[in-house]
């Protein structure tokens, strides 16, 4: 009897040892997982949060830079100012500070730079806050003229220049026009059958835009008859229509001393263009280079290119040389602006082009987007003016 209870014992130890290894196994297994969720949490939390401080600091940084980006603004309309109003080595050395290669030196006069920074904002205490622009950098002269046309908008454009030149190349439409996802590819439509002038709604929304480029110049010697003239090959006003076109064929187009205000001859119609049907790679589809006429009167050139597109917005990209062999810098018309932004250890970096001019031209005389009807008449009764219905759009 004694040994059947030592050994109905020892089972009900073993049965109770291995309940207790099992709660055991059970509560730890319980924490290293509520630990392991825990921890996860916990670093998810510290990386969103490093990531909304990293996105913080890169926007302050950004603001940095704009922020010098508007300094240099001041600069370069003090320089102007000096240029117009003041002495001539007041001119020269605003001239000198503009140009420099140096950082935050064409801003003598308009910021405080301490320690090869300007200070933006600094909490006493908050290095977090702590922001400022270290470099900034202007170029007066550009090597070309950058921008973006709405459709059916206008652009003139000084063609200002710091030596001669005698060619414009124009480039336009990149990437950034595309209005339909189609990966760099462009829509390129055959022209047989000529060039036609299409509705709106007949032309591809990847299409290259229609460029309308209309040239105005004078001479040494200036009349305002000249416009209207041609002299030997000379002319001071000039219109060409460049015709994207999958055609394949000279890049090169010569304005002629022709105008199509005057003529609707051949040698005046669009002209086609070749462009890329593919800019995955970057750049712009469009490129032509144009041989310019001499002014009427001789001498410098003083000129201006009024740029128009049809159909589609565009980007586009102007440069000027001489025989397309020798670049001309665009001087003063569109200059550059270099600036680097600081937010506590964070940098950000920008480049501006601003316009020196702020000059409104008339694109049209009347400008409506439904139909317009106009009729003239003569009359000494009052009542004609009223009762005048000959005009039906």
């Amino acid at each position: 009897m004694r040994k059947n209870s030592m050994i109905r014992g020892t089972m009900m130890n073993s049965r109770t040892n291995q309940k207790g290894a099992v709660s055991l196994f059970v509560v730890v297994f319980t924490t290293l997982l509520i630990t392991v969720i825990t921890i996860s949490f916990v670093r998810i939390m510290i990386r969103d949060q490093d990531q909304a401080s990293t996105a913080d600091l890169s926007q302050s940084a950004y603001d940095s830079a704009q922020a010098g980006v508007e300094d240099a603004k001041r600069a370069i309309l003090r320089y102007q100012s000096l240029c117009t109003t003041g002495t001539a080595d007041e001119c020269a050395k605003a001239i000198a500070a503009l140009n420099s290669s140096e950082c935050n030196t064409s801003l003598e006069g308009i910021a405080v730079v301490q320690n090869n920074e300007v200070q933006v904002q600094q909490n006493v205490g908050d290095a977090a806050l702590n922001q400022a622009y270290t470099c900034v950098k202007v170029a007066l002269k550009t090597d070309d003229y950058v921008g973006v046309l709405q459709s059916d908008n206008t652009k003139v454009i000084p063609l200002k220049s710091t030596a001669a030149f005698n060619r414009i190349k124009i480039e336009w439409y990149s990437n950034d026009d595309l209005q339909t996802s189609s990966k760099g590819k462009v829509t390129l439509q055959p022209t047989t059958g000529g060039l036609p002038l299409l509705a709106q709604s007949a032309w591809s929304p990847n299409r290259p835009s229609l460029l309308r480029m209309q040239l105005m110049q004078v001479g040494s010697q200036f009349t305002l008859d000249s416009f209207d003239n041609t002299n030997a090959g000379k002319s001071n006003a000039n219109t060409l229509f460049l015709y994207p076109s999958s055609i394949v064929g000279n890049t090169q187009k010569t304005i002629t001393a022709l105008d199509v205000r005057k003529t609707q001859s051949a040698a005046n119609g669009p002209q086609a263009v070749t462009c890329s049907s593919d800019i995955s790679g970057g750049g712009y589809a469009c490129s032509v280079e144009i041989l310019l006429p001499d002014p009427i009167g001789g001498g410098g050139r003083d000129a201006y290119l009024r740029l128009s597109a049809f159909y589609n917005k565009t980007n586009y990209r102007i440069s000027l040389s001489t025989d397309g062999v020798t670049a001309s810098q665009f001087d003063g018309v569109q200059p550059s602006i270099d600036s680097t932004g600081r937010a506590n250890d964070l940098f950000r970096r920008v480049r501006s082009r601003v316009e020196t001019v702020d000059a409104v031209y008339p694109s049209a005389a009347v400008d409506i987007t439904g139909d317009f009807c106009k009729d003239f008449i003569v009359t000494d009764v009052d009542s004609d003016y009223s009762s005048n219905v000959n005009c039906k759009p």
